[in-house]
């Protein structure tokens, strides 16, 4: 396995298949796509121990999403068992990919306290509890200060756990190996992820609007409010069905035969 560089184009090309596969087996991934959401939110509403606890299982559970575009791309039907890859892949693999999640949730926790740093906790505190800053809140500068500090911190977290749970499961790379190969791939090939998500910024906005505007030519705004989350869902399961493609074309893996 090496890493591989792409052109810029291939952010676009991600997209596409990713699309693609999606709509070969819309059910199916879009099945796995809310088993995947049920999941974290269960998880999450464990007293005390929940939001870590979804933390630690976000790894093994977006890798389940990757397994499952991985056989729709090859044209089976994703079984519900595929989102469990990586609790069958043997003791050894589920120990790494849950090393994997502790470090994310790591991670994680420590991007919140540097963010009470600014603002004495106002922004970790709303954002913990699912809830938007108020627009009296959003002018504050010290809570803008750590809304900025979140973003600025959470991308490169996210990139470092882009790859990681494919190159542990698929090729038994060590959990600290694979986020640091994991962040040298998105680097390197940081203009193709940069096309990736604009293109699929662009996507959602432009789905957004289309939902907005269709309610607007019937003259009924609560046909947005039916219509609009499930576009949003629609549109989140084809872009995590489409990582799977980024990872696919980021690491030259025929030499060891995996995918």
């Amino acid at each position: 396995m090496k890493l591989q560089l792409v052109p810029t184009r291939t952010g676009i090309t991600w997209v596409k298949l990713g699309m693609r596969t999606f709509f070969r087996q819309p059910l199916a991934l879009s099945g796995l796509f809310f088993m995947f959401l049920a999941v974290m939110s269960v998880a999450g509403t464990i007293p005390v121990i929940g939001l870590s606890l979804a933390l630690a299982l976000l790894p093994a559970c977006t890798l389940g999403l990757m397994a499952a575009s991985k056989e729709a791309d090859t044209g089976k039907f994703p079984m519900p068992t595929v989102f469990l890859s990586a609790f069958r892949a043997g003791r050894q693999q589920l120990r790494a990919m849950l090393v994997l999640g502790l470090l994310y949730g790591t991670g994680f926790w420590v991007i919140m306290g540097v963010t009470t740093l600014f603002d004495g906790g106002n922004f970790a505190t709303r954002y913990l509890a699912g809830q938007m800053p108020t627009m009296e809140m959003a002018q504050d500068p010290a809570i803008q200060n750590a809304m900025l500090a979140f973003l600025l911190m959470q991308l490169p977290l996210s990139l470092m756990f882009w790859h990681a749970p494919a190159l542990v499961h698929w090729h038994q790379v060590p959990p600290a190996k694979s986020v640091f190969f994991s962040l040298v791939a998105c680097l390197r090939n940081f203009w193709a992820f940069t096309v990736f998500g604009l293109a699929w910024m662009a996507i959602l906005i432009f789905t957004i609007l289309a939902v907005s505007l269709f309610a607007g030519l019937l003259g009924s705004p609560e046909v947005a409010g039916l219509v609009l989350l499930p576009a949003a869902m629609l549109v989140a399961a084809m872009f995590f069905t489409s990582t799977y493609f980024s990872f696919r074309d980021c690491f030259d893996t025929s030499a060891d035969g995996a995918p």
